[in-house]
């Protein structure tokens, strides 16, 4: 109205003064600027439904002014805490809130993230595994937050501050730092970290501040040697051996509460006695516990020269002496231990050597069902759960078992004594159980057949609980407890109560539970989180080794749930008829498995291929009841996936037609490389997570129809405006 007003006055004037022009031009820039804003600022809607699930996850709590579980713009309507530039969110800052709640499962949404702080709240459960890539300040310091360092913090190569203080995180810190050359800043302190520092801190070059003060930390100190430090806290852990001469110049080094050895560490040989005692308590420092450099004026040069010698001479005359006994000793004993007295001359060198070649190769053997074929780690990490003992036998070192430990009575009274009635399911292994506990909750309990582990010790089926029991992802269906007692052993697994995708794929005749295609991407991509996380995130890596459809819970949001993950370790891998009798199902397995029954991780990503063929086809791995050319779903699919009218023709027909044409295509190119003969030529799980992440990212930003609600379904147009490429 002011613009109109401005305007006819400018028209009935035909003269004008230089004042008057001056004032008409300001009253022109009063009106412009009072003008609502006329382009509203609208947030990517990856960052926006990530938001949402935070949100969401921590209880929609009331302090988030203007955040909502559904619609809303962050940018344009400023939530509280969030940042944008133009319509990516940068920066999320919500500290001292009082927070509760978790984090969620979609951070890995936010690819513009820079800073996120959530400190200072309630936050419980996990770190989720998948955290915003491209973070550069991460604080999640002072909540309530359990379990360990995800391995995805590897991936976040731009990261400059990682704070983590303050929770109760727990198990070995994890090799998580090589390629974080940015970081300048990592606090780890007030946890229950145990084990040795990480060797990939030595990456880290521009450290200057690192914390882990009040943690369950052992090992030495001497990953840190070289570092830029600045500050360090070591205080209250377990750390022992001597404290590298490299840290004394540290300005704030504070070390109390360990078990070091006295002083800083000896100079390289020639060996020097350690400092005296009234000099290593001499602390050049403010504060106990402040590491100084030794006393330079405590002994002469001169006196340690001459102290060196003497140690040198003695040493010397004693290696002799003991060179001396050995030879008298070979000449009077030329039979050894361990070495057949038959071999000819000679072979006793080789057959040491083929001892070490037997023991390799029997950690190879043992290692095989859980590792790619790759080339193997060092030494160290294949043998890193063993304990070699004084006669060379192999002890199994025991890991805590963090599962529950039922009594045979509870679980059958939770199943009304494992009736028929409360009966769900069956595999390879025994039986699964539906079990109600008195204080309401509802489990799953698989009954182990016990002539399935005819070969096991009870020792193994504690192991692989103990293993199973360690394993988190809010797509693996998490171990609660287990039982071993009367000669029984039972799994206690959480309970996932809308069926498997097998059912729902091939069993279902509800058609409310028709899966749409976008559901159908959501299950591959849950999934193939599961396995990235299995192959690539375990140590050593967790071949499933029975991946198929039957395997994969959906809960009622249709969010998927990989089961009996670890139970391979379980299985009888002393021959080859009973272990392709148990191990992965006909249809599912690879080509390598069926000639020469090896599993790897290269086989779980052929079985993933294949659950993806049902989700395109809707048809099983294996159906007799279809003409010969099409019973094999491989076989027949294969050929076709390149092929856009085939494809459009494979479709299951319960979609209606109802997906993106170009997400179908992209979606078959990831089967095509999932399901190649040849292990070697598939892609790991990681490269499958990025391409079904990116499918789902392109897909999103398509502008939904008034009546569509999937977000993905729509009928196949013949100018399809999407571009799902990566």
């Amino acid at each position: 109205m002011a613009v109109k007003k401005v305007a006819a006055f400018c028209l009935s004037r035909s003269t004008w003064s230089l004042a008057e022009l001056a004032s008409v031009f300001f009253l022109l820039q009063v009106s412009i600027f009072a003008l609502p804003p006329l382009v509203q600022c609208t947030t990517d809607p990856s960052d926006v439904q990530a938001l949402q699930v935070l949100y969401t996850s921590l209880n929609s709590p009331s302090q988030l002014t203007s955040w909502k579980s559904n619609g809303g713009d962050p940018c344009g309507e400023s939530w509280k805490g969030v940042t944008c530039e133009e319509s990516a969110v940068v920066s999320i800052q919500i500290s001292g809130l009082g927070l509760s709640g978790t984090l969620g499962y979609l951070l890995s949404n936010l690819m513009s993230l820079r800073t996120f702080d959530l400190s200072d709240n309630n936050i419980h459960d996990t770190i989720p595994y998948q955290l915003p890539p491209n973070l550069t300040s991460l604080n999640l310091a002072k909540n309530n937050l359990s379990g360990n360092l995800p391995y995805s913090i590897s991936t976040m190569v731009s990261l400059t501050y990682l704070n983590m203080s303050h929770n109760v995180l727990a198990q070995s810190i994890g090799d998580v730092f090589l390629n974080l050359s940015h970081l300048t800043t990592v606090d780890l302190s007030f946890n229950n970290f145990s084990g040795d520092l990480p060797n990939s801190f030595s990456s880290l070059s521009n450290l200057s501040s690192l914390y882990v003060q009040n943690n369950q930390l052992t090992g030495s100190l001497n990953v840190l040697t070289g570092l830029p430090l600045t500050s360090l806290n070591v205080a209250k852990n377990h750390f022992s051996g001597w404290i590298p001469q490299e840290l004394s110049s540290i300005p704030n080094f504070i070390y109390d509460g360990n078990s070091f050895d006295n002083g800083p560490a000896p100079p390289p040989p020639p060996y020097t006695a350690p400092p005296s005692s009234r000099s290593r308590n001499k602390p050049n420092h403010s504060g106990s516990g402040t590491h100084a450099p030794p006393d330079s004026d405590s002994q002469s040069s001169k006196g340690l020269s001459v102290g060196a010698k003497i140690g040198i001479a003695l040493g010397s005359v004693f290696l002799l002496v003991i060179a001396l006994v050995a030879l008298v000793f070979c000449i009077r004993n030329p039979k050894r231990k361990n070495v057949d007295p038959l071999a000819p001359p000679g072979s006793q060198s080789a057959g040491t050597n083929d001892f070490v070649a037997e023991m390799q190769d029997q950690r190879a053997k043992n290692t095989a069902a859980i590792t790619d074929l790759k080339p193997p780690p060092p030494a160290e990490k294949l043998v890193v759960d063993r304990l070699y003992g004084g006669s060379g036998s192999v002890k199994r070192m025991k890991s805590p078992i963090t599962a529950t430990s039922y009594t045979v009575a509870s679980l059958q009274t939770a199943t009304n004594s494992f009736s028929q009635e409360f009966l769900i399911g069956e595999g390879s292994l025994g039986r699964v159980y539906k079990a109600e506990f008195p204080n309401g909750k509802i489990m799953a309990i698989k009954k182990i057949d016990n002539a399935a582990l005819s070969l096991q010790e009870e020792d193994n089926f504690l192991e692989a609980v103990s293993n199973m029991s360690h394993l988190r992802h809010p797509n693996i269906v998490s171990l609660v407890g287990y039982c071993a007692e009367h000669g029984q052993r039972l799994l206690v697994y959480e309970f996932i109560g809308n069926g498997s995708l097998h059912d729902i794929l091939h069993f279902s005749d509800d058609g409310g539970k028709a899966l749409s295609w976008n559901a159908r991407v959501r299950v591959a991509l849950g999934t193939a989180r599961a396995l990235e996380y299995l192959h690539e995130v375990c140590l050593p890596s967790v071949v499933h080794r029975n991946f198929k459809s039957a395997n994969i819970l959906l809960d009622e949001e249709l969010n998927p749930h990989l089961s009996d993950c670890g139970l391979a370790a379980l299985t009888p891998n002393t021959e080859r008829q009973v272990s392709t009798q148990i191990v992965g199902s006909f249809g599912y397995s690879a080509p390598e498995f069926a000639l020469s029954g090896i599993y790897t991780v290269k086989s779980d990503v052929y079985s993933f291929g294949v659950v993806m063929l049902e989700l395109l086809t809707g048809r099983k791995p294996l159906d007799s009841s279809r003409v010969r050319a099409e019973q094999s779903l491989v076989r027949w699919a294969t050929p076709q996936l390149h092929d856009i009218d085939a494809l459009a023709k494979m479709v299951d027909p319960a979609l209606n037609g109802m997906y993106p044409a170009k997400s179908l295509s992209r979606f078959a190119d990831i089967i095509a490389l999932c399901v190649q003969p040849e292990p070697e030529f598939r892609p790991p799980m990681s490269e499958v997570v990025q391409a079904l992440v990116r499918l789902v990212q392109r897909a999103s930003v398509v502008k939904r129809r008034p009546s569509d609600d999937s977000g993905f379904a729509y009928k196949t147009p013949e100018h399809d405006p999407i571009d799902i490429s990566f």
